[in-house]
Formats: structure tokens, C-alpha cells, sequence
């Protein structure tokens, strides 16, 4: 597992603009009111060889009188800095603290300071886990920079004095940052099949788990958010080695309460990147949403496997035909994964519950069919002789030859004249066509071109 990386601080600080610089790309709203990130966002980054998970958080200001917008109920603000601030420290395996070095030290800043130096944890060394990197930002100049030396008072060490805008002494910065991670150690071998429940909170992921384990080993609940943790059940079944994974809830962007809830959806992207299958469960109730789709187009931005369970069919009125609308609706919204299999459940009463575990273990089985070349050649070649490419400014595209490199997810690879005049339309056509020979069912399929001359 990656490390993870968290960024902590008060509002307008610039955190959003450090985690764009991180990650590389215009993930978060950057804004100058205070506020603007009313979400986590979670993103990809790597430095001298170390890849590492950053999360961005809303800013926190325990002088704020009032409550904040981002908190729900009678929450009082500080209650909320606090969660945040030492779930960050209980998840993450690095804390960057930003501050704004152009207004100096200020009360919200000690504040933060306080909260996160009593979260750490002593080590019997003596060092504090884990390292918390006291960032200045807006740090351009010379004059900045020197007065950056006020934030020692803090108490948690050497400031790093940068300009997250215009990248100024980031790279001493990661320097220091991924030199404090773990020593990266090998995966213990774990050959069982690992699956994961993924879905809305309150879809009923826990239920299903008990269902399938038999034994009430996870809290129930009806309110959502109860799991906060990515919980592992090994079973066996029928002499196959399982690994479920039950995890907490991912509600749609701008629900996610900071703090528990923030870093519980953080597990669960992550869950969905160590598992084989997910099975993706829907409340028959509300039926599918749009964050349903969001969290489909994770798991196969991951190029997992995935099932569909359609979880409370039992609480809902139905007749000859509300099954295929069901149906209909869910292949309308997840056109995009128009290759997995769909299941309609009811993990409280049991109904069709013995069908879950056969189905996910025959998706993964066909995730790791091979197919041999001579199959595929013959494939691509009828393929391109009922459909050829339509040529591009006078230039047709030739398919030679193709071959599976590897499965899991299954990938393919196809020598042409030229990669840049294959269109994406077309990879959709030699997928599907690929599919009719074998349907490697609920399994993405990826195809890739590569250069060839005559």
C-alpha cells in the first residue's frame, strides 16, 4: 500500500494549490475564498522513485464562531477541527500543516499546531509518529522567506518555507517528506481471492458480510457511516480461499462529512485498489444515483472485476416488468461497463444471497482466461474485414497481428501501421468482438496498440 499523505491547515492557506502541485494536474477548486475545497480530494504523486496517496481537506478554523458548513447537526466547529485533525494523524502516514506566510502566526495556526502535536504518538526511539512537516506557504520572497523563522514558536520544528504557486523549494520539501516514510516492504504472499463490498453508505454491505460469513462478525446499522474502517473476513468456500472486504461507505462529492467519515472513503479507494472482484452494491430503494456510477467509474479506472448486486429487493412494490426496467436503468447508467453481470439481493432475508459468492468467483476466474494468438488473430482479422478503420486523411490503418500479454485485468496487444489513426470507437469494436468469442464476464478488457512496419 502507498503511503498516505495528508494536508492539514486553516482555510486559505493554500492546501488546494500545494495538492495541485503534488498531484500534478488541476484536481481541487483553487479559490481565494475561504472555504473553496468542500471536499477531500485524493491524488497520485511520486517523488525520487516513491509513489504516495495525498489527501486534501477543507480548511479548519477553531476561532470561527459559528458552525461549519461542512459539518451537519448541532456539531460545534472545533469538534469538527479536532476529528479532523487527529483522524488525519490516526490515518495518514505523514501530516504537511499549511500556513500562510503572509499573515504570519496566528491563533487558528497555534490552535492547529496544539491539536496536532497531542495526536502524535512517542515511539520508544523517542521520534513521533507520524512526521508532521510544518509548511509556510506564499513564501515568493526573499523577505517572506526569512520571516518564516517566526513559526518555530508552533513547536513542530524547522518550517519549510515555499510557494506551492510557483513551486519554489517543493523539492526540498519532498525530500524530507518521502524520506520519512516506511521502509517499503514486500507483500506478504496472499493467494485468496480478495473481494470487496463497495458502495453508498447504508446499502447494506455489512448485512451481506454477515450473510456470507455467517456469523455477525460487523456491526449493523441503518445509520449510515457505521463502518469507518475496510474490515478483512477470510472464509472459505468450497475449498477456495477468500478474502472479504467490507468497507465504509463513499457518499457523493460534497456529502462527505471531514473528519471519520473523510478518511473512511480514503480505505474504501483503497480496498477497491487491493481487490480482485467488487461487488458493487445498489439500494433497490433509491435506486441507481449518480454516485453509484462515480464509485463504477472507480472501479474501473482500477481495471477491477466487477458484480452488481442489487441490495432490498424485497423492500420494494413489483411486477412482471420491474426487474428488466431495473435492469434497463442500470445499463443505461453503467453503459460504460456493459460487460458485468447483475444480481437482485436481499442481504436481509438471504434472497439470492447463495448466489453471490459462484458468481464472483466466475468472474474471476475469466478474469485470468488466456486466449491464444492464433484466436485472437482470427478475431481482429474477421473483425477488420466486416468493419475495416476508417481511413484517416488518405491514410488507412493496417492491424497485423495481435497477441493477450497478460490477464488480470486481460490485456491485448495489436501491432498496426500506425497507433495514432486507431479511434477509441473502434477499441470498443474489436472489445466487443473479442467478447463474442470469450465473455469474460464482468471483467474490463483492455487493448493496446503498438507500431509495426510492413
Amino acid at each position: 500500500m502507498k503511503p498516505v499523505v495528508a494536508l492539514v491547515g486553516r482555510p486559505n492557506v493554500g492546501k488546494s494549490t500545494l495538492f495541485n502541485r503534488l498531484a500534478g494536474e488541476r484536481l481541487a477548486i483553487v479559490d481565494d475564498t475561504p472555504g473553496t475545497t468542500r471536499d477531500r480530494l485524493f491524488g497520485e504523486s511520486e517523488w525520487n522513485g516513491r509513489a504516495f496517496s495525498i489527501v486534501d481537506t477543507g480548511g479548519i478554523d477553531p476561532t470561527h464562531g459559528g458552525k461549519t458548513p461542512l459539518s451537519t447537526g448541532s456539531v460545534d466547529f472545533i469538534d469538527d477541527i479536532r476529528r479532523q485533525a487527529q483522524v488525519a494523524i490516526q490515518e495518514a502516514d505523514a501530516v504537511l500543516f499549511v500556513n500562510d506566510g503572509e499573515t504570519g502566526v496566528t491563533e487558528p495556526d497555534r490552535e492547529v499546531a496544539t491539536i496536532l502535536r497531542r495526536s502524535q504518538k512517542k515511539l520508544p526511539d523517542g521520534t513521533f509518529w507520524p512526521p508532521i512537516f510544518l509548511v509556510v506557504n506564499k513564501c515568493e520572497s526573499r523577505e517572506r522567506r526569512e520571516q518564516s523563522s517566526e513559526f518555530y514558536e508552533l513547536g513542530l520544528g524547522e518550517p519549510f518555507a515555499i510557494s506551492a504557486i510557483h513551486g519554489t523549494s517543493t523539492g526540498d520539501l519532498l525530500d524530507a517528506l518521502v524520506a520519512s516514510f516506511p521502509e517499503q516492504k514486500e507483500d506478504e504472499i496472499d493467494d485468496s481471492i480478495k473481494i470487496a463490498l463497495v458502495g453508498k453508505p447504508n446499502a447494506g454491505k455489512s448485512s451481506l458480510l454477515n450473510k456470507l460469513v455467517g456469523v455477525e462478525r460487523v456491526i449493523v446499522s441503518p445509520i449510515a457511516g457505521t463502518t469507518r474502517d475496510s474490515i478483512d473476513t477470510k472464509i472459505d468456500f468450497d475449498g477456495v480461499e477468500v478474502t472479504l472486504i467490507d468497507t465504509a461507505g463513499i457518499r457523493r462529492r460534497g456529502k462527505i462529512e471531514h473528519g471519520v467519515e473523510q478518511y473512511s472513503v480514503l480505505r474504501s479507494f483503497k480496498s477497491i485498489e487491493r481487490a480482485d472482484v467488487a461487488l458493487l452494491m445498489i439500494d433497490a430503494t433509491t435506486g441507481i444515483t449518480s454516485q453509484d456510477a462515480h464509485i463504477a467509474g472507480f472501479i474501473l479506472d482500477e481495471w477491477k472485476s466487477c458484480v452488481v448486486l442489487v441490495n432490498k429487493w424485497d423492500a420494494i412494490e413489483k411486477d412482471g416488468e420491474t426487474m428488466d426496467a431495473f435492469t434497463a436503468k442500470i445499463r443505461q447508467d453503467l453503459n460504460f461497463m456493459d460487460y458485468v453481470p447483475i444480481l437482485y439481493i436481499s442481504a436481509k432475508t438471504g434472497q439470492r444471497v447463495d448466489q453471490v459468492m459462484p458468481m464472483a468467483l466466475q468472474v474471476q476466474e475469466e478474469r485470468l482466461a488466456r486466449l491464444t494468438t492464433s484466436t485472437i488473430n482470427e478475431i481482429i482479422h474477421k473483425a477488420q474485414d466486416a468493419h475495416p478503420h476508417p481511413s484517416h486523411a488518405g491514410r488507412a490503418l493496417k492491424m497485423f497481428y495481435g497477441t493477450q500479454v497478460r490477464s488480470d485485468p486481460p490485456t491485448f496487444m495489436i501491432y498496426v501501421n500506425e497507433p495514432s489513426l486507431m479511434h477509441f470507437s473502434y477499441i470498443r469494436y474489436l472489445e466487443n468482438q473479442i467478447r463474442m468469442e470469450y465473455s469474460f464476464l464482468g471483467t474490463p478488457i483492455r487493448i493496446i496498440t503498438k507500431g509495426r512496419r510492413e
